[in-house]
């Protein structure tokens, strides 16, 4: 998205509070809006239990330093702000946030938006947003990058020997499964998706149902009641 151009604006015009509908224009393809739901899912079930964050995408972040929404505002495809309260909101309007920016920014890659992900924005969120990490990938040929704020300036993360970098804002890894950006856990165990674990629990459960089966079943052959144990 390029910024608005930077007009003065009469002292008259009022502009509403900052639960505008996002600014910001639609994912390009099924695979980016597929991608952004999976990380966002992913991070708030695996967050459930806090209320200190905020993760959306694909909205406006407002950042003006007159406080002005008709200029100097961003959309990221992916953001994570902590210290916040976690609750709905149409857009990221940074006075009215307590100065905060977002402390991890993922951005989808496409041929039309690969060159500003990697420069202007890279640029924008290291020198004013001040986010401590960022990252970058494409869903279409995989390409995979990682950032960390160190002295002011974006140093490369280095990947693990699974091809994962760890988010230190996040306490998890990113990297790729089966084509798609994923949360991974500091043990090297995936963090699911609300479908997964549902999928997880519900075979759990069957497991266990058998194995109760099995018992009674056992306990039958021995002439003993399973009922009365």
């Amino acid at each position: 998205m390029s910024v608005a151009p930077d007009l003065e604006t009469p002292e008259d015009v009022i502009f509403p509070p900052g639960d505008l509908y996002s600014d910001e224009p639609p994912l390009e393809s099924d695979l980016h809006r597929l991608q952004m739901t999976l990380l966002i899912q992913c991070l708030e079930l695996w967050w459930s239990n806090r209320n200190d964050f905020y993760v959306s995408g694909n909205i406006t972040i407002y950042y003006s330093p007159r406080q002005r929404k008709s200029e100097y505002f961003r959309g990221s495809d992916f953001f994570f702000v902590l210290g916040t309260e976690r609750q709905p909101r149409k857009s990221w309007v940074v006075w009215q946030e307590d100065g905060k920016y977002p402390n991890v920014i993922i951005e989808l890659l496409s041929d039309s938006t690969a060159a500003t992900d990697r420069g202007l924005k890279k640029e924008i969120y290291q020198n004013t947003f001040r986010t401590p990490e960022y990252f970058w990938f494409d869903p279409n040929n995989l390409e995979f990058a990682g950032f960390v704020l160190v002295g002011g300036k974006y140093q490369p993360l280095e990947p693990n020997a699974q091809g994962w970098l760890w988010s230190q804002q996040l306490e998890l890894y990113l990297g790729i499964a089966q084509d798609k950006l994923r949360f991974f856990k500091a043990e090297g165990e995936l963090v699911p998706t609300p479908e997964e674990l549902a999928y997880q629990q519900t075979q759990r459960a069957e497991q266990e149902k058998q194995r109760g089966d099995r018992l009674a079943a056992k306990l039958q052959e021995l002439g003993i009641d399973p009922n009365s144990i």
